[in-house]
């Protein structure tokens, strides 16, 4: 969990309902990549995208990249790490092992969210002050398209489907692109300023920051099944390994909010430390 106003990392223990540990983290980490056994975090303050040892938090390697780093994501079958420059309307394309730059990816204005299909084939960036998003050929690093959404995307992720959901903080909806990735699809309504989104039970969780709430989706229908309360402001978003359970990172309220994704009821508040933010992927295993 990045929490950003804290310069920290929080490690919770999602079963006991505690933060186990605390990672120290200059900068202000935002964005966030758990992965295998690494955590990447990404601060925009420092300009420093770290490698951190899962387990014990340890730092193995770390960049610092001229520009805005925010947003972060993992391709483990190549090994490459995407970073995206918020001022300079790029990804860069590191190596995950050293963090050795390898090439830049342009983009349109103020790239925010990033995410890597469930199959491995696309990587998409939602480019916020341009409206769109960037698709590229993971296996290439070529362009494959770049589609208009709605108003100022920010979050975004692959549905087990392969449908993209990309959250439009400016137009409260999320543009859903079709699996090939030439056309949006369809458009839904959410709650105020939607940030991020996750899958789980054949659903979409949105998280609503204005609303202090996280809209439950239907991934056929597109309908809304539920609006659930959270904390105060959530942010980043995420699914458990095995789809039962959605965990929300409160940013005011400097918490975590847990949800059944089964039951859509919410089960719990965690505290951790000051600003989760938690932008991008950040669990790891599977509860039991």
């Amino acid at each position: 969990m990045t929490c950003q106003n804290g310069d920290a990392v929080g490690v919770l223990d999602l079963d006991a309902g505690i933060q186990v540990a605390r990672w120290s983290v200059p900068g202000k980490p935002a964005g966030v990549a758990a992965s295998g056994t690494a955590v990447f975090t990404v601060a925009p303050d420092s300009k420093t995208v770290r490698r951190h040892d899962a387990a014990t938090g340890e730092i193995t390697a770390k960049v610092r990249l001229e520009g805005g780093p925010i947003g972060v994501t993992h391709d483990p079958a190549r090994g490459r790490l995407f970073i995206s420059d918020w001022y300079n309307a790029r990804i860069w394309v590191l190596s995950d092992g050293d963090l050795t730059h390898l090439r830049d990816l342009p983009t349109g204005a103020a790239p925010a969210g990033l995410a890597v299909s469930d199959d491995g084939r696309f990587v998409a960036s939602a480019d916020r002050d341009a409206n769109q998003v960037s698709v590229f050929e993971a296996d290439t690093l070529t362009l494959h398209a770049r589609i208009d959404v709605g108003a100022r995307p920010f979050g975004l992720r692959y549905a087990p489907d392969g449908r993209l959901f990309v959250a439009n903080v400016g137009t409260n909806d999320v543009s859903v692109i079709g699996a090939q990735m030439d056309n949006v699809v369809a458009t839904f309504p959410v709650g105020e300023r939607p940030y991020g989104v996750a899958f789980a039970q054949g659903r979409a969780f949105v998280t609503n920051q204005y609303a202090d709430t996280v809209s439950v989706i239907d991934t056929n229908s597109l309908k809304t099944l539920e609006t659930l309360p959270t904390g105060e402001y959530p942010e980043g978003i995420d699914a458990s390994s095995d789809s039962r359970y959605i965990i929300v990172a409160n940013w005011f309220d400097n918490s975590v909010t847990l949800i059944d994704a089964v039951t859509l009821s919410v089960l719990k508040e965690i505290e951790t430390c000051d600003g989760p933010r938690a932008f991008g992927e950040f669990v790891l295993g599977v509860r039991k």
